[in-house]
């Protein structure tokens, strides 16, 4: 009885009158609960004002131990969550529903226990799954109660809520920061995991314990005096070692425990950073110091930011003693910053969104007549960008919110995405483009050698959310168009050999020519458009420029030339295929074999990989003054959308009195389309002119002139 009214009065400890009076109301409450409870067998489950007391430790705030008492499971079967909102505000109210919802939590199995990526899901799901981050905190409580009692439960219940706790509840306590929690998780599911070396552990501190007790205060007295000679203010405190810690010291270390130099530890808070390097010299002055023990991590700071000097000494009695000496500014950031504790404990990455709350939170704690305004913060999700689901298997997958069953399908694996074709959401069909809540199960229907839909890829229809699932299905379109161009290109290069007449072709000399590695490279830029015919034509050809003394010939009966090639303005020439040259471009003449004077752009490309000894067969050419020509010049245009493309297109080219000698468009199944034109234009300008113009029309990607 004496522990019970002591549970209670720690309960009002440093509340106000009205305050009490609303911990007295909900006391009432719990207590008619116990009354109409069933009493069928041992009842495990902790009572509200058992846990309310732990939080005490970590001076919560009056809403918080509110809802830790009427969380009490007994509760909701006379007093509803309606009823307590009417009678204790709606913060209360939902800090209840939480903790009700986080103690049905049964979604840990022990398989998770070797599968981290698991455990570290599920902790994001509680976080994420709790409107305000102290319901976590007030988990921890109920945790610890069970925990304390755990001890009348059956074996199997033991080592599962032990097991449970380490990989789940004790990280979140020292990501909050709350040590009091975390070594009290830790100790307690540590002696059900693993009794022997528990008790050995214990055993050994307790044989040691008055000793190690006077030894530390015996340096405590001793140490304070010093910096008080000095005048130095500076806060020091012995800082207890756990026996869990203490175990996964000489594990990780491979030490017995009377090994360890860091059992007996002190703290040492001063002002400045110069102060810290004094205080470590009085250190050093007044014991004896181990070197190969001592770490400056003010100058070399931790990567994730910790500073702090550590050094282990030797007292009197033989005693080795660490001290930690740090600045208030080191260590409030070590527990509240950039490098707070359980980061560099657990290794995890930094989350700017994680931190602002989990620093709030232990501001709060520590502040709480202060924390009016934090309050506010944990008004929302820490991970309100996440969702977190689970398979049938009860594996957690972790998505980004707005995610669907389609999306669910590729984080399992590639095939069962392709092969979606429905799903079932806590037993229920949904449609694929449902968005998924925390918490629900997910079942894939799936049919065998399945495809991707084109649809899926329209985010106005929404299947898909998460660039991964997205990219797996553009992944599978490109590799089927691959196959699809290769086919295509390796059909056009025979096409195009038959109609020269060619009876055998250097495959070698082609990949050289077009810079490419293999045939089906060459295949797949045949069928994709990136060579087009008349450049695989004049490629075939290519053997046809051979050194051949002509001389320039003039045209006889024959209408003035186009061109002026090295002064003459009546020679026979032809337009070369492969860069169709148009007026106004740089121009040059190559004396071919069949075909006279060839005029090339200056910058075509098989101008310019001549072999030296050809080279002397370029002449100098410029376009004849005053002549109006036509030149027909292939362009390419990209489109979003085939609606109307050749119509719009053709309407203004007619506008432009621009002829079109050739069209060929050719949609997909995403509506997109690629419109290829020969068009009939004078000049580069009228060219380029004509090329803008058709780049302001709707739905237009990309229009080019094609080479």
């Amino acid at each position: 009885m004496d522990q019970v009214l002591k549970r209670i009065q720690d309960l009002f400890s440093g509340f106000s009158v009205e305050d009490e009076a609303k911990i007295v109301k909900a006391l009432n409450i719990v207590t008619q609960a116990k009354v109409h409870a069933a009493p069928a067998g041992f009842n495990f489950r902790p009572y509200g004002q058992d846990v309310a007391a732990v939080l005490m430790a970590v001076h919560i705030d009056l809403e918080a131990i509110l809802a830790a008492l009427l969380s009490d499971s007994r509760v909701a079967a006379i007093f509803s969550l309606a009823e307590i909102k009417a009678e204790f505000g709606a913060a209360v109210a939902t800090l209840v529903e939480d903790v009700l919802w986080l103690n049905k939590v049964n979604i840990y199995s022990l398989e998770m226990a070797n599968q981290p990526n698991q455990s570290e899901i599920l902790r994001r799901m509680l976080l994420a799954m709790t409107h305000d981050v102290r319901a976590v905190l007030i988990k921890l409580a109920f945790r610890i109660q069970r925990l304390r009692n755990l001890s009348v439960e059956a074996p199997e219940i033991q080592r599962f809520i032990a097991q449970e706790t380490l990989d789940i509840y004790a990280p979140l306590a020292n990501r909050l920061g709350i040590n009091q929690f975390k070594w009290e998780l830790e100790d307690l599911a540590f002696r059900y995991l693993d009794p022997e070396n528990y008790f050995t552990i214990a055993k050994a501190l307790a044989e040691k314990r008055i000793q190690r007790e006077a030894a530390i205060e015996t340096f405590l007295q001793k140490f304070r005096q010093k910096l008080t000679e000095v005048d130095i203010p500076a806060k020091v405190y012995g800082r207890p070692k756990h026996i869990y810690s203490i175990f996964c010291k000489m594990r990780r270390k491979q030490l017995g425990i009377n090994d360890l130099y860091d059992l007996l530890a002190v703290r040492a808070i001063v002002d400045t950073t110069s102060t810290c390097y004094t205080v470590l010299g009085i250190a050093h002055s007044c014991w004896q110091y181990i070197p190969k023990e001592f770490d400056d991590y003010i100058a070399n700071p931790k990567e994730n930011g910790y500073q702090s000097l550590h050094t282990v000494v030797v007292d009197e009695q033989g005693n080795r003693i660490e001290v930690q000496i740090r600045t208030r500014a080191m260590h409030e950031f070590a527990e509240l910053g950039v490098a707070a504790h359980w980061r560099y404990k657990e290794g995890r990455k930094y989350n700017a969104a994680t931190e602002k709350n989990i620093a709030s939170l232990r501001q709060l704690l520590e502040d709480r007549e202060n924390g009016d305004n934090l309050i506010e913060n944990f008004r929302t999700e820490l991970f309100s960008d996440r969702v977190f689901v689970l398979t049938p298997a009860g594996k957690l997958i972790d998505l980004i919110k707005g995610a669907t069953p389609l999306d669910f399908a590729y984080a399992i694996h590639t095939d069962i995405g392709h092969g979606c074709r429905g799903a079932k959401v806590n037993g229920q069909i949904k449609p694929l483009t449902y968005k998924l809540r925390s918490g629900e199960q997910v079942e894939i229907i799936v049919v065998k050698n399945g495809q991707p839909n084109h649809n899926w890829l329209d985010p106005n229809l929404g299947y898909l959310k998460t660039p991964r699932a997205i990219g797996k299905v553009k992944s599978w379109y490109k590799q089927q168009k691959l196959a699809e161009n290769i086919n295509a290109g390796k059909q056009l290069l025979d096409k195009e050999i038959r109609r020269l007449g060619l009876k055998h072709i250097e495959t070698a000399d082609l990949l050289k020519h077009f810079k490419m590695l293999n045939v089906e490279q060459l295949y797949e830029a045949l069928g994709r458009g990136d060579v087009n015919n008349r450049q695989l034509a004049a490629a075939l050809k290519i053997p046809e420029l051979e050194p051949l003394p002509v001389k320039l010939v003039a045209a006889q009966a024959s209408p003035k030339s186009l061109v002026t090639v090295a002064g003459i303005d009546n020679v026979v020439t032809t337009l070369a295929s492969c860069c169709i040259p148009v007026t106004g471009e740089d121009i040059v003449g190559f004396i071919s074999h069949k075909r006279g004077i060839v005029i090339h752009r200056r910058d075509c490309e098989n101008i310019q990989q001549l072999p030296t000894e050809q080279q002397a067969q370029v002449l100098p050419a410029e376009w004849s003054a005053n002549q109006l020509s036509r030149h027909t010049v292939p362009i390419v245009i990209h489109a979003f959308n085939a609606q109307n493309l050749l119509s719009d297109v053709s309407q203004l080219l007619a506008a432009a009195r621009v002829h079109i000698s050739e069209a060929n468009l050719k949609t997909h199944d995403d509506l997109s389309a690629i419109l290829n034109l020969s068009i009939l234009v004078q000049n580069t300008e009228q060219l380029s002119l004509v090329l803008a113009r058709i780049n302001q029309l709707p739905n237009i990607l990309e229009v080019k002139r094609k080479v």
